[in-house]
């Protein structure tokens, strides 16, 4: 079998379209749930706590410095970046990762109690063999008959 017989067999199996399909799903889903940790819940809750943005708190450790001078000149001290602890984006991530897990147990939860309503529902009884409806069916006839 050629590679490319053998890869599309793979990539057209249900379940990897199903995969791709969840996948695109949750990268949606992610976006929206960024969009109500941000937009919708942070800002209340920033207003609540003195007005606080909190994917602005941070931790400097170290400030940043300007340029000093012109580039190529005697004396000349290159810009350094700011270096911070952002613990207000780990606030704001760690919110959405609780909004997630929270979703996906409601999901999870939803989908067993589902499941257990299906095994606990009582399969139909099995078809009688066919020389039992048979007679069944000559026994019909007789009462029929009389």
């Amino acid at each position: 079998m050629s590679m490319l017989k053998e890869f599309r067999e793979f990539a057209l199996k249900g379940s990897v379209v199903d995969l791709a399909v969840g996948v695109i799903i949750g990268a949606a889903f992610g976006t929206i749930v960024s969009s109500l940790v941000d937009d919708i819940i942070m800002p209340p809750i920033g207003l609540a706590l003195a007005g606080i943005d909190f994917s602005t708190l941070k931790l400097v450790l170290h400030p940043a410095t300007a340029a000093v001078g012109t580039e190529g000149q005697a004396g000349y001290a290159a810009a350094v970046p700011e270096t911070a602890i952002s613990y207000g984006k780990f606030i704001n991530a760690a919110i959405k990762f609780i909004i997630v897990a929270f979703v996906l147990f409601f999901i999870i939860k939803t989908m067993n109690t589902m499941k257990r309503k299906e095994e606990e529902a009582p399969a139909a009884p099995p078809a009688p063999p066919a020389d039992v409806q048979l007679l069944t069916e000559i026994r019909d006839l007789l009462k029929t008959r009389s």
